[in-house]
């Protein structure tokens, strides 16, 4: 089968022909209909060394129909069409009991990698899921449309609603990269809460994109960034600040422009970080970086998009042109998310 493979160290992913994989006890083997493509898989292709092997087919949002099944598999039947939960854990310490494998204990010690980030991922015509608790029924909804909530969508739920309690009616809520995962956080507080959302971004297609989303008011994200969110909440500052970019200008933003008891989620993989100190920050800050999502909050998020609450803006690529949408993607030339579709 075609796959597409990060091969050595600081190399372009690659289309290349590997065997085509047969499911182990256990295991289910998804013909794949749709594979993301995310920013966490150029900083992967940006570190000076990985830890685990390479070559590694990548892709860790993943939908498809289930074409084979190995012993001792119930639940499914062959053709079923699903989504990938991507945060694989051991399934018995008590994070994975709860259904939060995002946050395995056991994980590392084990071996036990994502697909797409250790194991080999969806952006391939086949994909091996080693278990079958991490597939999800799509129950109608469009794969394509739909395997961007995997991560995109699932990453910032699980972000926003650790700080739902804070946005009330007169809150204020600033996105900081409205891109793959921040144009969805919009659409996802736009509908878990009565905040006013304030978006961030240096690219005005991005910032339309903002407004066509949701977002109430759109900034440059420029060092006047956070004078404006403050001219803007009288102010106070921003009850909950989302960082989906991460890097250390955006954090210094983040952290200048939340308000009094207000929280600073780092989302974004840029490298940024928050000094966290007595007079740092405003008083009762609390400051996060989540990982991922839970089981659970994947199916609530596709119960969003049934409702119509939350919908990914895509450009779609075939496999052969993966390469480009990578570079696309690293460009910031992608308007919402990049999906491959390796059998289309």
């Amino acid at each position: 089968m075609k796959a597409v493979q990060y091969r050595a160290i600081g190399a372009a992913p690659e289309v290349v022909t590997v065997p085509d994989p047969e499911p182990g006890p256990g295991e289910v083997l998804l013909r794949v209909t749709a594979a993301g493509v995310c920013h966490s898989d150029i900083a992967v292709m940006s570190m000076p060394e990985v830890g685990f092997p390479l070559p590694l087919t990548l892709g860790h949002e993943g939908a498809g129909t289930v074409a084979a099944l190995g012993a001792g598999v119930t639940g499914f039947e062959i053709g079923d069409s699903v989504a990938v939960y991507g945060p694989w854990g051991c399934g018995t310490c008590p994070a994975c009991a709860a259904g939060r494998e995002n946050y395995c204990v056991r994980a590392g010690e084990l071996g036990i990698h994502p697909p797409g980030l250790g194991a080999p991922g969806a952006i391939a015509e086949y994909l091996i899921v080693d278990d079958a608790r991490h597939l999800v029924p799509l129950d109608g909804l469009d794969p394509v449309r739909s395997v961007p909530l995997t991560d995109a969508g699932l990453t910032p739920y699980h972000a926003i609603k650790k700080s739902l309690c804070k946005l009330i009616p007169g809150s204020t809520a600033v996105v900081i990269g409205t891109g793959g995962l921040g144009h969805v956080g919009i659409q996802l507080l736009r509908a878990l809460s009565p905040a006013r959302v304030i978006a961030l971004d240096v690219s005005q297609d991005k910032l339309a994109l903002a407004r066509a989303v949701g977002a109430h008011e759109t900034v440059v994200s420029d060092d006047k960034a956070a004078a404006r969110v403050r001219e803007l909440t009288g102010g106070r500052g921003a009850t909950a600040v989302f960082d989906f970019v991460g890097a250390p200008p955006t954090t210094a933003t983040a952290g200048a422009c939340v308000a009094m008891e207000g929280d600073v989620t780092i989302v974004g993989l840029g490298g940024g970080t928050l000094p966290v100190g007595f007079g740092v920050l405003p008083y009762e800050v609390n400051v996060m970086s989540p990982y991922w999502g839970s089981r659970g909050e994947l199916l609530e998020v596709l119960d969003l998009a049934r409702a119509g609450a939350v919908e990914v803006h895509v450009e779609t690529f075939s496999l052969d042109e993966a390469p480009l949408a990578y570079e696309r993607l690293h460009a910031g030339k992608i308007d919402g998310r990049a999906v491959i579709l390796p059998n289309g």
